[in-house]
């Protein structure tokens, strides 16, 4: 029976009346605290892009017998005005856009904010209730509401095409590219408003699931962000099919048999996943990297912080290819091609730490030395134009995976993990920029060609990562730099071109661990189960169970881990990755 926990939550204590469920808990608690606010008041519910607004108006504003109601959608610019103004970040990719550096309030017509001002001005007594994205840039509240939502839940209600982009009509548009315009457009500048609005947040609404809300005050909220940023702690799983997906995941992690299959994880992606924060018996659902935003320097260290902002840099997830297929040939962009032509700040380095593998189980790694490069990108050409297979044989390195194996994958090297493996994948966070280069003659599940970006690949292959250079470089390169009573900690990686170092724990009896000035992402990779717990009991022990990720943040400085309940008297392992600063 599987021991993963797909529900981790941060149990946030003393705070156990400050959550409510369900709209009439939530009403009542809303009416409450406006009854205290005197005969005129400004209440502003900020949304994030995605909320569902006729639930929000139907059962929490319409409750609220509001006097004046405004939508703050309706101030901004046309949504044809704001794809104008976003052309460029657009782009006519279906995958890639530029990464944007607008404002919310440049989105907005300010002759109709000043509109609305005046009438609220006008009004002398009453509720006046302003909602929407951006509601708080209209007028200074006096009570302010903000309803949160994660990204995967945006892009599920992308899928199902109840919803398309902010302002926009284009619920039936392709998947890529709504979430295209998520990703370079509306979070970036969704997430600027929010972290702004920290501190004035008088309530915090979880949105995610239908008719289900869930409120938090806005002082709880942040004292469960302080807490987590204490301690260890997971974020909430997510699960995707895919057209290569395997079937090891639905045993280990114990999901639905009846899917076709699960391709991707992500366990451990702030920018994506969720985190729990748990009042008595509300649970609160909100976006994992709202953390990050609170604190970054106690979640990602100083050094990490003054790198990298408030971006978290290190993704672990899960590649399933057991009983699946080969995973799209591809190569990430070089450092300085990510930045000149998307606008980020860092690459997609990363590396296949190989969890679990069938026998002949392949990795697809480097170029063979000798090729014809010219006559390489020739046949990929005519591969994409349907006209013959790409000879993979001919070109790319294979290499047999075994349980245990470490490959490391810096930008510009061509790779693909093959069917019957099961890869932790180590990355640094720029998840969504992968060229492929060859998917092997096939159609994605929605039934259309998957896209591949052969002439941005052609620009950063680096053709001297042949098979001696993979050889001597990328593969196993296991280096033990400490060992003592029951422990060995070995070096696995990553390149000397990447910034995430990983260590590798072989255990038996209790590990010190140092966070090294940087937050730790941890898996457990080999045992049934491990605690964690602080040498000076900052924290409260942590238990973890087999292919779980978890994050220590660097506030924690040092951290024990052993073996507990099936595992005690056994020999266990972690992999752990950290920021070289």
């Amino acid at each position: 029976m599987s021991n993963y926990d797909k529900f981790p939550e941060v149990r946030v204590t003393g705070k156990d009346s400050s959550a409510w469920k369900g709209y009439d808990s939530i009403v009542a608690e809303l009416n409450t605290t406006l009854n205290k606010l005197g005969k005129r008041t400004v209440m502003v519910i900020d949304c994030y892009p995605g909320v569902r607004y006729e639930e929000i108006l139907e059962q929490m504003i319409k409750p609220l017998n509001a006097d004046f109601v405004i939508h703050s959608d309706d101030l901004a610019y046309s949504g044809d005005e704001i794809t104008a103004m976003i052309e460029r970040n657009l782009t006519d990719d279906r995958v890639f856009g530029v990464m944007s550096c607008h404002q919310l309030h440049e989105f907005y017509d300010q002759a109709k904010i000043d509109e609305a001002k005046n009438k609220i001005n006008g009004v002398n007594q009453g509720l006046i209730v302003i909602y929407g994205v951006g509601a708080s840039l209209v007028y200074q509240p006096d009570l302010l509401v903000y309803l949160d939502l994660a990204r995967w839940e945006i892009q599920q209600r992308y899928r199902s095409k109840e919803m398309g982009n902010w302002k926009v009509d284009n619920h039936n548009e392709d998947i890529l590219r709504k979430y295209k315009r998520g990703y370079f457009v509306e979070w970036r500048i969704a997430d600027r408003h929010k972290k702004r609005l920290y501190q004035q947040i008088d309530y915090l609404v979880d949105t995610n699931v239908l008719n289900q809300p869930k409120m938090v005050t806005g002082e709880a909220f942040l004292a469960g962000l302080a807490e987590a940023s204490r301690r260890p702690f997971r974020v909430v799983p997510y699960f995707d099919a895919g057209v290569w997906g395997g079937q090891w995941m639905k045993e280990v992690c114990d999901l639905d048999r009846d899917q076709i299959n699960f391709a991707w994880s992500f366990d451990g992606v702030p920018e994506e996943n969720s985190l729990y924060l748990t009042y008595g018996d509300v649970r609160i659902e909100v976006p994992s990297i709202n953390l990050v935003f609170r604190h970054p320097a106690e979640i990602l260290g100083d050094k990490v912080h003054a790198r990298f902002g408030t971006e978290f840099p290190i993704r672990f997830d899960f590649l399933d290819t057991m009983g699946g297929q080969n995973l799209s040939l591809q190569v990430h962009p070089l450092t300085e091609y990510i930045q000149e032509n998307f606008g980020m700040h860092y690459t997609q380095d990363e590396s296949y730490y190989i969890l679990d593998a069938k026998d002949q189980a392949l990795v697809y790694l480097g170029v063979k030395e000798g090729i014809n490069s010219e006559e390489m990108m020739e046949d990929l050409r005519k591969a994409e134009r349907g006209e013959s297979s790409f000879p993979d044989d001919k070109y790319i390195n294979t290499y047999v995976a075994k349980k245990h194996d470490h490959y490391l994958i810096p930008a510009g090297t061509i790779h693909c993990s093959g069917e019957n493996t099961m890869v932790l994948e180590i990355s640094a966070t720029p998840y969504i920029f992968t060229f492929k280069l060859w998917d092997w003659d096939r159609l994605g599940l929605d039934g259309r060609p998957r896209p591949v970006h052969i002439d941005h690949g052609e620009k950063v292959i680096q053709w001297e990562r042949d098979t001696k250079w993979v050889d001597t470089n990328l593969i196993n390169r296991f280096e033990k730099i400490a060992e003592g009573d029951g422990w060995i900690e070995e070096r696995t990686g990553l390149h000397d071109r990447q910034f995430i170092e990983t260590r590798r724990h072989w255990f038996s009896k209790t590990v010190l661990h140092d966070t090294h000035e940087s937050v730790n992402v941890l898996n457990l990779v080999e045992g049934e189960e491990a605690i964690v717990e602080s040498p000076s009991q900052a924290f409260e022990p942590f238990i973890v169970h087999y292919a779980e990720t978890f994050f220590i943040p660097s506030s924690v400085k040092t951290y024990t881990i052993r073996p507990h309940g099936p595992s005690v008297g056994k020999t266990i392992a972690t992999l752990k990755a950290f920021v070289r600063v």
